[in-house]
C-alpha cells in the first residue's frame, strides 16, 4: 500500500471552509474546489513517500501494469487506473456541462491533436481520450441540476416565470411564452427539448433581455412570495447573481432540479447535462477531464460540438442506492464498468457485556483500489504491512496486495463518531455493476 497526497484545485466555485471543516483543519484563504486522487495525467498524485525511485501514482503504475492494476483491469481497461476520486465542494454553481462518450471523446482528441490544438489550450474541448461517466455521493446537504425534465414540467415553468413576469408589471418575454409552447407542441419529445435547448444557448440579446427581465421580477417578489416559489424558478435569482443574463439560467428550467440529503448518490451518464449547485461530496468518475460546457461559465462555451453530444431524452433522477454484501460492505454501483464506491463507517459495536471492540470492514477490491479518510482515523491491514489513514489522507492499493481490512484506530476508537472513509475500485469485469456479492480472498 502506498500513502498519496492529493492535488486540491483551487477553482473559483470551490467553498472556502467547507473542506476545512472536513478535514479538521485551518482554511488555505483560497477557494478549496477540489481534491483529487488518482493518476490522470493532469494532476497525478504524488507518493508520500518514493519507493522505487517513483514519484507520482502514474510512474509507479506504468512501471508494473499488472501488479498494480491486475490482469483483468488491464484486459478491459488498458495499463491505466481506469477511475479518478475527487472530494469536491461547492460554494457556488459549477458550469452546465456535458460529458462525452468513448468513441466521441476519442474522435474529438485525435481531431484537434491532429489540428495542433495545445492539450492545455483554454478552448480546446478534449484533454484526453476518455468518457467520464461519473456520480456523487452527497457529504453535505447538496444542490444539482441534472438531466432534462419532462417537456410539460418545463413549460409549467416557463409559463409561470412568464406569469410572475406580468405580475411585476412588465410585460411577459415573448421567448418565454414561445418556449412554454414549443414545450407542449405535439413533437416527438426529444425534439421539443432540443428546439428549446438550441435557442436559448444561442444566448442573442432576445435570450439576454429574457433573462434580465425575469430575474428582475424575482427580485421583486416580497419575502411571502418568494417562499411559495418552485426551487426551480427561485433558482434563477441565485444563478443571475452569479452569471447575469447568461442563457443557462433559463436552460437551467428545462433540467430536473435535485436535492440530495447526506448519504445519497446520483450517477451522471454521457449526455446527460448537468450543474452541481452547491455542497460538499465525494465525487468519483473514469480518469476523464473532457467537458463541454454549456452555461454557467467564463469558460469557452463550443455550441455545435455541445449539442453533438447532448442525450436530449428526458429521464428520473438517476438515483444510485446502496447494497450491502454479507460481508457488511455497503457498495454503490453505478452502469460502469470504470468504478464502483464502497462506503467504511467504522464505529464502536458491542462485544458482550462489558466490553466494546471496534468493527471491521473488507476493503472492496477489484483490482486497484483508492482509500480515502474523512473523519476519525482508519487502519488499513493487509497481509504486507498496516497504514493508518487521518482525515485527508489516501491509499493506493495495488491489486496484488489483497484482502485489506479497514479497521478503526485505537485513538479514534475513543470517540462516539467512530471513522468514515470511502474506497474506490473497478467495477465488474465486463459487466457494468460489480457483483451482488463482491469477490474477496479471505
Amino acid at each position: 500500500m502506498y500513502l498519496l497526497a492529493g492535488t486540491l484545485r483551487p477553482y473559483a466555485w470551490g467553498s472556502r471552509t467547507a473542506m476545512a471543516e472536513l478535514f479538521g483543519r485551518d482554511p488555505s484563504g483560497e477557494p478549496e474546489a477540489e481534491l483529487w486522487f488518482g493518476a490522470h495525467p493532469g494532476a497525478p498524485s504524488l507518493l508520500v513517500e518514493s519507493p522505487g525511485g517513483f514519484s507520482t501514482l502514474d510512474e509507479l503504475i506504468s512501471s508494473d501494469p499488472e501488479a498494480t492494476l491486475g490482469r483483468e483491469s488491464v484486459a478491459q481497461h488498458g495499463p491505466e487506473l481506469p477511475f479518478l476520486a475527487k472530494v469536491l465542494a461547492a460554494g457556488s454553481p459549477l458550469s452546465l456541462q456535458v460529458h462525452p462518450t468513448q468513441e466521441q471523446a476519442r474522435a474529438g482528441f485525435e481531431s484537434e491533436d491532429a489540428a495542433g490544438v495545445d492539450r492545455s489550450a483554454a478552448d480546446r474541448n478534449y484533454k484526453d481520450p476518455n468518457h467520464k461517466p461519473e456520480m456523487i455521493f452527497a457529504l453535505s446537504d447538496f444542490e444539482a441540476l441534472c438531466g432534462f425534465r419532462s417537456p410539460e414540467e418545463a413549460a409549467q415553468l416557463f409559463r409561470a416565470l412568464a406569469a410572475l413576469v406580468e405580475a411585476s408589471g412588465r410585460p411577459a418575454p415573448v421567448l418565454l411564452v414561445e418556449a412554454a409552447s414549443d414545450l407542449e407542441s405535439g413533437r416527438p419529445e426529444a425534439e421539443r427539448l432540443e428546439k428549446v435547448f438550441r435557442r436559448l444557448i444561442a444566448g442573442d440579446e432576445d435570450v439576454r433581455d429574457a433573462v434580465a427581465t425575469a430575474a428582475a421580477a424575482l427580485r421583486s417578489l416580497d419575502e411571502g412570495a418568494r417562499a411559495g416559489l418552485d426551487p426551480a424558478l427561485a433558482g434563477l435569482e441565485v444563478l443571475d447573481g452569479y452569471y447575469p443574463q447568461d442563457p443557462g439560467v433559463l436552460i437551467s428550467l428545462l433540467l430536473n432540479r435535485v436535492s440530495l440529503a447526506p448519504g445519497e448518490a446520483i450517477y451522471l451518464p454521457a449526455g446527460n447535462v448537468h450543474a452541481y449547485l452547491s455542497g460538499l461530496g465525494v465525487e468519483v468518475m473514469a480518469s476523464s477531464d473532457n467537458v463541454l460546457r454549456g452555461g454557467l461559465t467564463p469558460k469557452h462555451v463550443d455550441i455545435p460540438e455541445l449539442l453533438q453530444t447532448i442525450d436530449f431524452q428526458s429521464l428520473g433522477i438517476p438515483r444510485v442506492e446502496a447494497h450491502t454484501s454479507g460481508l457488511g460492505q455497503e457498495v454503490y454501483r453505478p452502469p460502469f464498468s470504470e468504478f464502483a464506491l464502497q462506503r467504511l463507517e467504522l464505529v464502536q459495536s458491542a462485544n458482550g457485556a462489558e466490553s466494546m471492540s471496534a468493527s471491521d470492514v473488507p476493503v472492496l477490491q477489484n483490482g486497484p483500489t483508492l482509500v480515502i479518510a474523512l473523519r476519525g482515523s482508519v487502519v488499513l491491514d493487509s497481509p504486507k504491512q498496516d497504514l493508518v489513514l487521518h482525515p485527508g489522507d489516501c491509499a493506493f492499493i495495488p491489486a496484488e496486495e489483497a484482502p485489506v481490512i479497514a479497521k478503526l484506530a485505537a485513538h479514534s476508537a475513543q470517540h462516539d463518531d467512530g471513522a468514515l472513509a470511502f474506497a474506490v475500485t473497478v467495477g465488474a469485469s465486463g459487466a457494468a455493476n460489480v457483483p451482488d456479492e463482491p469477490q474477496l480472498d479471505l
